[in-house]
């Protein structure tokens, strides 16, 4: 990434970072969800001291039905202490912004025990920027606790990013601890981290730029689908920033960042075909396969994805 620094741009060493990881949902050959494989995976990710993030895109929430969302949560709930979730509702272009339903998410997740992600749809991103703040506030009034969700189109069709002004009015909501911002592009991020530095210090700006995870450099803590690859070496990379160790950061940080830039390609959504790939040569799960509907990766990626798997150390 080539943007000009920025004043959120502000090298920030020995911080502690918030590593949230949005967790892989495999699924066995048979075409069924491999219910042992992501319990064990959302069990390592917390054991390497990062939050594992399930119902996001990398869990396929938008082929999910609900009963399979609530057995996610249940799972996940069953297998670490923390959890967030994607609150998603499925609609179509077109439709209008449902508050209740977006609720009813919102309250299902806190129920289970796990704070909730507002995930993107059609119609909350069809509202204007003052719409879509004040989706926000009313979704506090039964939410004490929630992260809002900028998702680019890249990742879906009705994604979109919004203004800065908006984003300002985004922290006046006392319940919105935070929002994952995933432009793939360093400049708003850096906008966001300085606004964030001047209005509210507490709000966490979760990046979600798989394509510049050196961004928790500048302030960010990150919500990330690669993560889900090595949560561990990633909670080492972490561990590294926090001891002031920035050679070692560097070190491991440049690796995983080649295996971002092959997984995050063009179309971005193969990225999770590229997990289940990496996660199987690891040892993790025992398939690569896709539910229906999911973009695949070529067979030749796996060359490359063993390369970086034994010069990061994970595979023998």
């Amino acid at each position: 990434m080539s943007e000009a620094p920025q004043p959120g741009a502000v090298v920030r060493p020995g911080r502690t970072i918030t590593g949230m990881s949005a967790t892989l949902l495999p699924y066995t050959d048979g075409g069924g969800i491999d219910w042992p494989g992501f319990a064990a995976h959302v069990e390592r990710t917390a054991a390497a001291g990062l939050t594992p993030a399930v119902n996001m895109d990398t869990g396929y929430v938008q082929l999910l039905d609900d009963a399979t969302k609530a057995e996610v949560l249940a799972t996940a709930a069953l297998h670490c202490d923390a959890f967030v979730a994607g609150a998603h509702t499925a609609d179509e272009a077109g439709d209008a912004f449902d508050p209740d339903r977006y609720a009813r998410e919102l309250d299902r997740i806190t129920t289970a025990g796990g704070t909730p992600v507002v995930f993107p749809s059609h119609g909350l991103n069809a509202l204007d920027a003052d719409g879509w703040v004040a989706a926000h506030f009313r979704l506090a009034q039964g939410c004490d606790r929630f992260i809002a969700f900028e998702l680019g189109p890249m990742f879906v069709p009705y994604g979109r990013i919004h203004t800065l002004d908006a984003y300002r009015d985004l922290l006046d909501i006392g319940a919105c601890i935070g929002a994952k911002h995933s432009s793939l592009e360093r400049s708003p991020e850096w906008d966001r981290l300085a606004l964030r530095d001047e209005v509210r210090p507490d709000f966490h700006v979760f990046t979600g730029n798989d394509l510049a995870i050196d961004m928790v450099r500048y302030g960010s803590d990150y919500l990330l689908g690669l993560s889900t690859f090595a949560p561990d070496v990633f909670a080492e990379r972490d561990r590294r920033w926090a001891a002031g160790d920035e050679t070692g950061f560097g070190e491991l940080n440049d690796l995983l960042q080649e295996l971002g830039d092959l997984a995050f390609r063009e179309p971005v959504p193969g990225y999770r075909h590229n997990a289940a790939q990496f996660l199987r040569l690891r040892g993790w799960i025992g398939s690569d396969r896709l539910p229906d509907g999911a973009i695949r990766r070529p067979d030749g990626d796996l060359e490359a994805l063993t390369d970086l798997g034994h010069r990061l150390g994970v595979l023998g």
